[in-house]
């Protein structure tokens, strides 16, 4: 569902710094892709670029059959894109917000639709509160929402548990299970190892914008000689940054 090839990201700030570098991978249907990397690595940019939002320098990426460059319409409406900044419109309320956002994205009952989300996400205690005035996780479960109304095939994920208390960050994992097993193709970026653990199929790791591994769990367990997902990933970004000193 996802196929990224050669996507290159460069900003001018004021000189070059190339974010995103030759990165290419996969992430099928049905399945959890982590995408990990230290602070900086170009996990955000990646994604970014993928939710049309960024356009990338060379490459492509080709999302349920849509490139992002060639069709970035077709990409967004088979997407539902979950960040750190959830962007919602402070004057509307939780239930406003999924409602015009379904309208938006041409769904047929835009307000029947709205009344599933509320209900599926645990809005409804709140869904009468304006945006502005939620507090963080009541406002992710909106962004959460707001992302799947469409019921779009992919979901892009870029840590989305990010300050969210324990038991939200819970109901958001059960959630991603979920999607999985509905048979959608999750792509998952986060700092939190014990979370990519649990959830991912497959996991990639960033560093400099470089893809330095990219497979399932028990092949970087036996490349790295190391048991834990945390252990493996500081193997890999120090064994990079000796390379590189």
């Amino acid at each position: 569902m996802i196929e990224v090839r050669g996507l290159t990201k460069r900003f001018h700030s004021p000189r070059v710094v190339t974010a995103v570098d030759d990165v290419s991978f996969r992430c099928e249907a049905g399945a959890i892709f982590g995408l990990l990397g230290p602070n900086g690595a170009g996990k955000t940019t990646t994604l970014r670029m993928l939710a049309t939002l960024l356009a990338p320098d060379e490459g492509t990426a080709t999302l349920s059959g849509c490139e992002v460059r060639q069709d970035p319409t077709g990409v967004r409406g088979s997407i539902g894109y979950v960040s750190t900044t959830t962007g919602l419109y402070g004057r509307l309320t939780a239930r406003e917000m999924i409602t015009y956002f379904a309208r938006l994205q041409g769904v047929t009952e835009p307000r029947r639709r709205s009344d599933e989300l509320v209900e599926r996400f645990g809005i409804g205690p709140f869904a009468h509160v304006r945006c502005d005035r939620l507090s963080t996780g009541m406002r992710q479960k909106v962004s959460i929402a707001r992302a799947v109304v469409h019921d779009p095939p992919i979901l892009i994920l870029d840590e989305p548990t990010s300050g969210l208390d324990v038991m939200v960050a819970r109901s958001f994992l059960e959630f991603v299970e979920q999607a999985r097993d509905e048979g959608r193709c999750v792509l998952f970026s986060t700092h939190i190892m014990s979370e990519a653990e649990r959830l991912c199929d497959r996991v990639a790791i960033l560093h400099q914008g470089r893809i330095l591994a990219d497979d399932t769990l028990p092949a970087l367990r036996e490349a790295s000689g190391h048991r834990y997902l945390e252990d493996i990933f500081v193997h890999f970004v120090q064994t990079a940054r000796d390379e590189d000193a």
